[in-house]
């Protein structure tokens, strides 16, 4: 029997509705900044959450369940964190279809409402079971609202080159931005049981964090920020550093295929405009619609002729498993210590090497 929604959170007092801000885009591009400043206005990020690295000193704000929950899922359906493929939502839609995936979130999401009425869900896996986690709040009785964050495609391939040493290249990061983005924006389009959507700019949250955040809080009718305290306002101050823009360049720096490089400006152009008041229209799903349909066949364009790499690296991938798989039983006995393979009867030594294929015969066997 499917169970009620509540409106309202038996456990507050003060009568907040439930609600889960889904803090989505690519990684690198100021999701931790926007979850962390929402989290110190008072926000609820579960935990625990994942510890802070050199990548990012001031911390994730994204709970370590998520993140490995995401990992699981993503293993299982064999797509990268930043998959350039069409394809790849198909197999993380299939995960997000299940009902043990749902009820095993719902489950999860439940008693932090008990921490909060308003939680914040950040991780930059989370647009490819953004469906899934949107059932699941429904389902405790809450409304998730959707956050996305832009920044310029070249600064991001840029900082996960730095930060995450990334060896696939220019080409492949954009293409799995565009990717990213450009079913982000579908996922995230209203539906039954939402409470709304925001596009928030990386860089309107470094230059006024207070402007950009109230406007968000307004938009999404987050109670937690529209009452914010003024020692919250004062810490997020604290947290926000000018510098945190560190990677800065430009597409023509990622020297791209041309119909990717223009595809890619074209989607960050089209992007900015949903980040204006009045700019999210059905005019401008139109022309996103129209954007991932040519995106789609682009890479199916590359795939075609690029299939001949794809099976050099499979064969050369068998070639080097065959390899090891030779070498194991060599590798084997050598790791064992000379007095240890010493102490073993000569009879026994035969039969093993006997067993592994190494016996030799001697001369008198007419070798």
């Amino acid at each position: 029997m499917t169970e009620q929604p509540r409106a309202i959170d038996e456990m507050n007092p003060d009568g907040v509705a439930r609600k889960v801000l889904f803090v989505a885009g690519a990684g690198r591009s100021g999701t931790s900044t926007l979850a962390g400043i929402v989290s110190r206005l008072g926000m609820h990020v579960p935990l625990p959450e994942v510890p802070p690295d050199d990548s990012n000193p001031r911390g994730f704000s994204e709970p370590q369940w998520v993140v490995d929950v995401h990992d699981e899922w993503l293993s299982e359906a064999l797509v990268q964190v930043s998959d350039s493929r069409p394809s790849a939502w198909f197999d993380t839609g299939r995960i997000c279809s299940r009902e043990p995936a749902r009820i095993r979130v719902s489950e999860w999401l439940e008693p932090h409402f008990a921490e909060h009425p308003e939680l914040v869900v950040k991780d930059p896996r989370l647009s490819w079971f953004l469906g899934l986690w949107r059932v699941a709040a429904i389902r405790t009785g809450a409304t998730p609202v959707f956050a996305t964050m832009l920044r310029p495609p070249a600064e991001v391939v840029g900082s996960k080159q730095k930060y995450y040493a990334n060896k696939l290249g220019s080409s492949h990061l954009a293409a799995s931005w565009v990717n990213m983005l450009l079913h982000t924006e579908r996922s995230t389009r209203p539906a039954e049981g939402d409470g709304g959507r925001v596009f928030v700019r990386y860089e309107d949250l470094l230059t006024d964090w207070v402007r950009t955040t109230t406007a968000l809080g307004h938009a999404l009718d987050l109670q937690t920020i529209i009452h914010t305290r003024s020692d919250q306002i004062r810490e997020v101050h604290r947290f926000i550093d000018p510098t945190l823009r560190r990677v800065s360049s430009s597409l023509d720096d990622l020297a791209l295929p041309k119909r990717l490089h223009e595809l890619t400006g074209q989607t960050w152009e089209e992007l900015n405009k949903l980040a204006d008041e009045g700019g999210d229209t059905a005019e401008a799903h139109r022309t996103f619609d129209e954007l991932r349909a040519e995106y789609v066949d682009l890479y199916e364009e590359a795939e075609a002729i690029s299939r001949s790499s794809a099976e050099h690296v499979r064969l050369r991938a068998r070639r080097r498993a065959l390899a090891e798989a030779a070498e194991a039983p060599h590798s084997l006995a050598d790791r064992l210590p000379h007095d240890v393979r010493a102490a073993i009867p000569p009879s026994v030594r035969r039969g093993v090497r006997k067993a592994l294929g190494r016996e030799r015969g001697s001369a008198g066997d007419g070798q």
